[in-house]
């Protein structure tokens, strides 16, 4: 077996491929929603990370903490400055009520999913008029892209 031919920055040559060029952009273009929606929102980054979050189920402020690598405190802020905004609200764990759970507001939910609406519809048109035979292509490329990049985290 020979060695893959390299360029000029010693990556592979397929690495040039339009079909990976179009992967690199999208995972660049993506990189960008949270911050240009953020801002669209009037929070930070990391709010808007922190409410991503809680869309798919409440947390603690430590389970935030960790899942946004942030320490006790940073997430705590975030919490608190969500909550004075209206975004979220602290109530008593329902197993532990020693605990405090981060509950999305509908307001919150709404507002973000606003800002998002634009992307998921141009998306779901865009998926709708695949094929079949385009639909399973795409799939197969996107989840061992999905691998690949998870090598590296």
């Amino acid at each position: 077996m020979t060695a893959p031919r390299v360029d000029a920055d010693g990556a592979p040559s397929a690495m040039q491929s339009s079909s990976l060029q179009a992967l690199r952009e999208l995972v660049t273009v993506a990189s960008q929603v949270t911050p240009a929606v953020a801002r669209r929102a009037e929070l930070s980054p990391s709010e808007l990370s922190a409410l991503e979050l809680l869309m798919q189920g409440n947390l603690g402020p430590v389970d935030i903490a960790r899942k946004l690598g942030l320490t006790s405190a940073a997430a705590s802020g975030i919490v608190d400055r969500l909550e004075a905004r209206g975004h979220v609200e602290r109530v008593a764990h329902r197993m532990d009520g020693r605990r405090v759970s981060v509950e999305m507001t509908d307001a919150a939910r709404a507002e973000v999913v606003g800002h998002l609406m634009p992307m998921f519809i141009a998306l779901a048109e865009f998926d709708e008029a695949l094929s079949d035979d385009d639909r399973e292509v795409v799939e197969r490329y996107l989840h061992n892209a999905i691998a690949a990049i998870r090598r590296l985290l």
